[in-house]
């Protein structure tokens, strides 16, 4: 493994810890958008009470692999971040009023319990941003993106208003919903609620397999190489075979209220996603125009990116481990119990 591919394995374990958190979290805006009944106000109780300690600082992951892309890749992030500078933004907008949202409306909740526009600004901007990460993985996927002589080309608009980029936004937008509904389940011990969110796992589970399998067919037209990787070797293959046995023991597991199972199906599946993703990307950052090698700052910057990167690990887990076990703690453990 040379030193850049390294690297890139650290930034891709960094991406998986901000979809296993901080993408919950925006799905539990989505289910906060569409709680109903009788029971909608206490279902969003629990959403609130299971984001609000710890949404924050699940942004670190994401701050921390903007810092590695721009670092230890600045060719790549800088082609990225041009090319795909109108998704990006609405993802930034996204992420900042579903924060600021989230925090006025309970400062400043409407009279008689009304919804408030806070309500409606904090439930959208939680699908904007989950679909808008999704049109970048997906516009960096396919080719559509160039760079010559130091210049991107391809426009503006054109390498991510396609339809694929937006399968990939709805796919997206449908796990980080599964995943909140998964871990919901054990928030909460009230029998009601509990199905409640359970009927949304299977739900969410069934459209994390369906939108999969629309990205996986369109992925055959418009990016043959990820499909090719995904059938053509063990690698590959396994990640595809471990990801759908994965969403089968989920699914299995909350039909029989077997919480902490269909969790550990759940999180399986979503890494399994993402690894397998990665490597039908390798070794491209942008498909097309920059790979990894290309991208790479020289070793001496990344051997320092990876020497502050493991020094400041050594805060940065520890207190992730103590925040999560102070609030967590029950949620955390084998069954949820």
């Amino acid at each position: 493994m040379t030193l850049p591919e390294a690297v890139a394995g650290v930034t891709l374990a960094v991406l998986v810890l901000y979809v296993l958190l901080g993408g919950a979290d925006f799905g539990g805006g989505v289910w906060d958008l569409f709680a109903r009944g009788p029971r909608a106000r206490r279902q969003r109780d629990v959403i609130a009470g299971a984001i609000g300690p710890i949404w924050e600082a699940n942004h670190v992951w994401m701050i921390v692999a903007v810092v590695l892309l721009f670092s230890a890749f600045p060719t790549g992030f800088s082609v990225a971040m041009t090319a795909l500078h109108i998704p990006i933004t609405l993802m930034l907008v996204g992420i900042v009023l579903r924060g600021t949202s989230f925090v006025f409306r309970k400062v400043a909740p409407p009279p008689d319990g009304a919804e408030s526009g806070w309500q409606t600004t904090f439930a959208v901007s939680s699908l904007l941003t989950p679909v808008m990460i999704g049109v970048v993985v997906g516009a960096v996927t396919v080719p559509g993106i160039g760079y010559e002589n130091g210049v991107v080309t391809g426009g503006f608009v054109r390498p991510w208003l396609r339809p694929f980029p937006f399968l990939v936004g709805g796919f997206t937008l449908a796990l980080f919903a599964w995943l909140a509904a998964c871990y919901l389940v054990l928030e909460t011990t009230d029998a009601e609620l509990r199905d409640d969110f359970r009927r949304r796992a299977l739900a969410a589970g069934w459209a994390v397999a369906a939108a999969g399998a629309l990205v996986f067919a369109a992925g055959w037209a418009v990016a043959p190489a990820v499909v090719e990787h995904f059938l053509a070797g063990w690698g590959g293959a396994s990640t595809l075979i471990g990801g759908v046995v994965g969403l089968a023991i989920s699914q299995g597991a909350m039909l029989r209220r077997r919480w902490g199972l269909a969790r550990a199906g759940t999180v399986a599946t979503v890494v399994l996603v993402l690894v397998g993703w990665a490597q039908g990307q390798m070794p491209w950052i942008v498909r097309g125009a920059v790979t990894i090698h290309d991208a790479a700052a020289p070793d001496v910057t990344l051997k320092i990116v990876l020497w502050i990167l493991g020094l400041g690990s050594l805060i940065l887990v520890p207190a992730f481990v103590y925040l999560y076990a102070t609030f967590k703690g029950r949620m955390l453990l084998p069954g949820g119990e």
